[in-house]
């Protein structure tokens, strides 16, 4: 991966602030810091980093509100900080939009690892943002539920042909179904596709991405029809519109 990739790290906590900012730089890491929403802010008026490594915890505006504040208004990483044990924090920080999540103490190793891999998603994502193909060559364009999903442009279109919103992780997990029609998926095997780690029994993440996406695209999310479940094993993707 390139180096000179810049991360903005937000915790109020001194300690922790010099202690990843000095990891990453070791690893070709551009670091900026801030201790509280309005530092934040103004780093990002500055300059809008790649990732953004947010605690949850912050005095003042806490980090969950500031997530929502990144995903609706910069196209960016974000990876949410909270304490042990803050498992409805964790849930939280996945349905506002949060690409990945770590617990502390973490070991700095795991946060390189994690920083890795969602900058991987967004350069895969930005890959695709190339000239429009010559006329007469077809978008790859899959039918999910209402809605269809454009592989070449990333972007979702509603009934009447209007774009939705989608995280990085979301479009991902999409593209993953895609590519895997009326087969059954593990939620180890959806975790490990996505994001190169392995499902724990305590990991949510993958069915609260799941839960949002049949919200955006099921026309009625409490029967969903398109991505179904499999008790016991995972996820199903049944194409075409419904």
């Amino acid at each position: 991966m390139d180096q000179g990739y810049q991360v903005l790290v937000v915790d109020d906590d001194p300690d922790i602030r010099e202690l990843i900012t000095e990891y990453l730089s070791t690893h070709g890491f551009r670091v900026a810091t801030a201790d509280c929403a309005d530092a934040m802010r103004a780093s990002l008026a500055m300059q809008a980093p790649d990732v953004v490594l947010l605690d949850i915890g912050l005095p003042g505006e806490d980090g969950l509100s500031l997530a929502r504040f990144l995903r609706e208004h910069h196209d960016l990483a974000v990876i949410m900080v909270s304490g042990a044990g803050e498992s409805i924090d964790r849930i939280i920080g996945l349905e506002v939009g949060a690409d990945d999540y770590l617990v502390k103490p973490f070991d700095p190793r795991e946060l390189l690892a994690r920083i890795k891999s969602v900058l991987r998603r967004y350069q895969r994502r930005a890959a695709v943002d190339t000239p429009a193909a010559p006329a007469g060559e077809a978008a790859r364009r899959i039918a999910f539920g209402r809605c269809v999903l454009d592989l070449d442009s990333r972007e979702l279109y509603g009934p009447q042909g209007e774009p939705i919103a989608l995280t990085a992780a979301e479009f991902d997990l999409l593209q993953i179904f895609a590519e895997r029609p009326n087969r059954t998926l593990s939620r180890d095997q959806l975790l490990g596709l996505t994001q190169n780690r392995d499902w724990d029994p305590y990991d949510r993440s993958i069915d609260i991405r799941i839960a949002r996406l049949r919200k955006k695209i099921e026309a009625n999310p409490d029967k969903p029809r398109t991505i179904k479940t499999v008790r016991g094993v995972g996820y199903l993707f049944v194409p075409g519109k419904t």
